[in-house]
């Protein structure tokens, strides 16, 4: 055992780091903070539907069972598009039900 109940950064576009492994191997153990979206690529050069689509799935992988704090592992960089971090922001509240 580590000592540790929650995992910062989790970046889901790095190797090993795929959500669907990490929540199966370490979901009951772990809460993690971060992942909800691909900071590197999608945020900065997707579409606003692309970043919906990665946003609703990662929030739907990662909050199976409770766990799970929305983050972007990195801060939104100058390049990403507001119409991309609106998109981001849109998706979350629609995650939660608020819109």
């Amino acid at each position: 055992r580590a000592g540790f109940d929650i995992i910062n950064p989790v970046q889901i576009n790095a190797a090993g780091m795929d959500p669907k492994k990490l929540k199966e191997r370490y979901g009951r153990d772990l809460v993690f903070w971060g992942g909800g979206i691909d900071t590197q690529h999608v945020l900065p050069f997707g579409t606003p539907a692309e970043v919906r689509e990665q946003v609703l799935r990662t929030c739907e992988i990662f909050n199976k069972n409770g766990g799970f704090v929305f983050n972007t592992v990195h801060n939104a960089q100058a390049n990403v598009p507001v119409g991309n971090m609106v998109a981001m922001l849109e998706a979350i509240q629609e995650f939660n039900g608020k819109k």
